[in-house]
């Protein structure tokens, strides 16, 4: 039997911190006492992947599927470490306090983590670094590599690089590998620091009774160390580029579907090699969460695929994915399959059988449940069932406010007022939300901080059909109060959850 639980969402981009943007350091061993001190089992979080200018920062758009963000590393601790000095810290620019400014964040932070490399070049590398590089060397240094090259070739996209590059001729590689030799050690050396802070947190979180709920997105990338490594896993061309790419089809919401764009995989490949490339994806998100949400988990059994030319994703089609085959592989490989599966949306029967079978829980959003088919609608809590997750929303909708205030029509209102029993002003309105996503039958509410706080619209994470100025919200220190504390530990107790 599961336990009653809850937690919050906040990714660490989000926290406090004088350096532009939330990281590793102070401000995070601060929020894990915070959810500890409220009962709060799980802190979720988006991926940890690296971001970039070209993808929006978003960190659903990475060059790895396995690589940390060097954004996420805290100087404080490198300083503990004697890898950054004081007076180099003092130098700290001012930054916004409400927002991430990544175009001014990202090269003052790599300037920081620069100096540190030099400094550790300084002496011989412990024998961590040495263990590290090597425990995961069939990710690291593909990804060393291609993060080299690509600095090298001036961003050019890898299906763009000199075909002997391109193409990974033996003998072009060792080349290139050895000319930016230096290059390659700096990745790895971030990575080491990433791996080494990451995991003395989750080690802080877990001692308090905080597990992590980790984010795989299920596609990746076509500019990535993934797809360059691996082309054969890729409906590529001779050309290297997606002849083939993912989206999802035309709905209630769009006339001309989503279209993604990322490659879409070559199942029939995979499965010959048992699934190596995704048992490895998943040992290394094991290695750093103690739970994974799968996002777009309906793509694991029939996936949208669309031809590379068109423009929209109308002219696709469903294309079947061996769900059990690869489920039943991964099950063999790990004792215990913690995976939450991204069930938002038209979700037909094939994709519940295979939930089912393995017992993979699924998600349930409050911000859906006040349409006129409140009383048939999965989302109401009434409807909940013991095995799924309760989310007021998630990164990719308006906060709970927000909702409330510029999205809900006056029958969402009067919906929601009828459900309540009461009316609730706009001020109110979170808060009402939280309490039914806490009361609800699901083993685990998640509430995303700015719900908790009962932020307005300009606090939502991301804006999915807008390209820039997402993923920048950030948490004001002075906001997690003794008030908010105790509010949130009192509804915690009274539902169960602690």
């Amino acid at each position: 039997m599961r336990k009653r639980s809850s937690g919050i969402l906040l990714h660490l981009t989000s926290l406090p911190s004088m350096y532009g943007i939330g990281d590793m350091g102070p401000m995070a061993y601060r929020f894990a006492d915070f959810l500890a001190q409220t009962g709060q089992g799980i802190w979720q979080i988006l991926p940890l992947n690296p971001t970039d200018a070209v993808g929006g920062y978003s960190p659903y758009h990475s060059a790895s599927a396995f690589a940390g963000n060097p954004l996420l590393i805290s100087p404080d601790l490198l300083m503990e470490e004697g890898l950054l000095t004081q007076p180099e810290l003092d130098n700290t620019p001012h930054f916004s306090d409400h927002k991430v400014d990544f175009e001014n964040v990202e090269p003052f932070k790599m300037g920081l983590l620069k100096r540190a490399y030099e400094r550790f070049k300084e002496t011989a590398p412990p024998f961590e670094y040495r263990a590290f590089c090597r425990d995961h060397a069939d990710w690291l240094d593909d990804f060393a590599a291609f993060d080299a090259l690509r600095d090298h070739y001036q961003g050019m996209p890898w299906h763009q690089w000199p075909v002997p590059v391109r193409d990974r001729y033996p003998d072009a590689l060792r080349e290139v590998c050895h000319s930016l030799a230096d290059a390659m050690e700096n990745r790895k050396f971030y990575q080491y620091l990433f791996q080494k802070q990451w995991n003395g947190l989750r080690r802080y979180c877990n001692g308090k009774g905080v597990q992590f709920l980790g984010d795989i997105p299920i596609y990746v990338n076509p500019d990535s160390a993934d797809v360059w490594a691996h082309p054969n896993l890729f409906k590529l061309d001779e050309s290297r580029k997606p002849y083939a790419v993912s989206g999802v089809p035309p709905d209630y919401f769009s006339s001309t579907g989503q279209l993604w764009g990322h490659p879409v995989y070559r199942w029939d490949v995979l499965q010959q090699s048992g699934y190596k490339w995704w048992r490895d994806r998943m040992t290394r998100n094991l290695e750093l969460f103690d739970q994974v949400r799968v996002d777009h988990f309906r793509g694991f059994v029939a996936f949208w695929e669309v031809p590379a030319t068109e423009t929209t994703a109308i002219n696709g089609k469903w294309v079947e994915a061996p769900a059990l085959d690869f489920f039943n592989g991964l099950s063999r490989r790990f004792s215990c399959l913690p995976i939450i599966a991204e069930d938002l949306g038209t979700i037909t029967p094939d994709v519940r059988e295979v939930m089912g079978r393995f017992n993979f829980p699924g998600m349930r959003l409050l911000l859906f449940s006040f349409g006129d088919d409140l009383p048939s609608n999965l989302y109401a809590p009434h409807n909940h069932i013991r095995n799924c997750v309760i989310y007021t929303g998630t990164h990719d909708n308006n906060t709970a406010r927000g909702w409330f205030e510029n999205e809900a029509g006056d029958g969402d209102r009067e919906r929601l007022f009828a459900y309540l029993g009461r009316w609730v002003s706009s001020v109110e309105a979170a808060d009402a939300l939280v309490r039914l996503a806490m009361m609800s039958v699901a083993d685990l509410a998640i509430l995303p901080m700015q719900d908790l706080l009962g932020l307005g619209e300009d606090a939502r994470m991301n804006r999915p059909s807008v390209a820039k100025g997402n993923w920048g919200w950030r948490l004001k220190g002075n906001w997690l109060t003794e008030h908010l504390s105790e509010h949130l530990a009192g509804m915690t107790r009274i539902y169960g959850r602690s």
